[in-house]
């Protein structure tokens, strides 16, 4: 089968710490790998993938074996595979570009996708941010923050991280949930319309981010959220002409 697709998956969250099952977790993001591996030309992991990363000098986390495994797999075979930092993997730096054969980009970019302007973002470094979340961002990314974050034992930072994360998904009332996806997804929106204006090249703009599965039209480009592998197990594809959004494993292109 000829490798002719282009995937496009965001925030897993493996080992996050609210999810009960993390072994049936990681293998289901798995088994679409599998399922992607003979016709996938690349793949793009647009953020969030992991829960909580921190690759010190010689260390890194524990666990993520199978789904690791599965992306060197890939990589072997001849897919091109792009890595977007998010919030929650924010430190991904060098470990799985030079074990996997991966490409790590830590910010918002256009890719040529057979011929066509792809605008990727995790979406939390573009458009309106609170100034607690941008201070936050700023502190996560500084060099300085980062070598003091390292000098702290492990067994202690991985607690604040992924205690922190846990917290920050399991405390939001449903409600409140679903209108701060509305509101982000009105933001980047509002983003797309004026980035758009000035660089109308770019016909495609890909989102994660906001757990939020949903393709729209903005200026003439469409945009994509593309979902989480919490709930919804979702995806996008390219197959040269148009793309779309898909759930695992009922609508996968054959």
């Amino acid at each position: 089968m000829a490798r002719a697709n282009t995937y496009f998956i965001s925030d897993c969250h493996l080992g996050a710490g609210y999810i009960a099952d993390h072994r049936a977790h990681e293998a289901r993001v798995v088994r679409f790998l599998d399922r992607i591996r003979d016709d996938a030309a690349a793949l793009f992991l647009v953020g969030d993938i992991l829960d909580y990363w921190y690759e010190f000098r010689s260390v890194v986390p524990r666990g993520h074996v199978r789904f690791l495994g599965k992306l060197a797999q890939l990589a072997d075979a001849g897919v091109r595979i792009t890595w977007i930092t998010g919030n929650h993997d924010v430190w991904l730096f060098d470990y799985l570009r030079d074990e996997v054969g991966l490409t790590v980009l830590r910010r918002a970019t256009v890719v040529d996708v057979n011929g066509h302007q792809f605008f990727l973002s995790h979406g939390d470094d573009v458009g309106y941010q609170r100034p607690m979340y941008r201070f936050m961002k700023w502190c996560f990314t500084s060099r300085l923050c980062q070598t003091l974050y390292a000098a702290v034992h492990p067994r202690w930072t991985t607690l604040v991280a992924t205690g922190w994360s846990t917290s920050n998904r399991t405390t939001r009332r449903p409600d409140d949930e679903e209108r701060e996806k509305e509101a982000s997804a009105a933001q980047l929106t509002r983003f797309v319309e004026r980035h758009h204006r000035d660089h109308p090249e770019v016909e495609y703009y890909v989102f994660g981010h906001l757990h939020l599965a949903q393709m729209t039209e903005v200026e003439g480009a469409q945009v994509v959220f593309l979902g989480d592998w919490i709930r919804q197990d979702t995806y996008a594809v390219f197959d040269g002409r148009q793309l779309t959004l898909h759930h695992f494993p009922e609508d996968i292109p054959t």
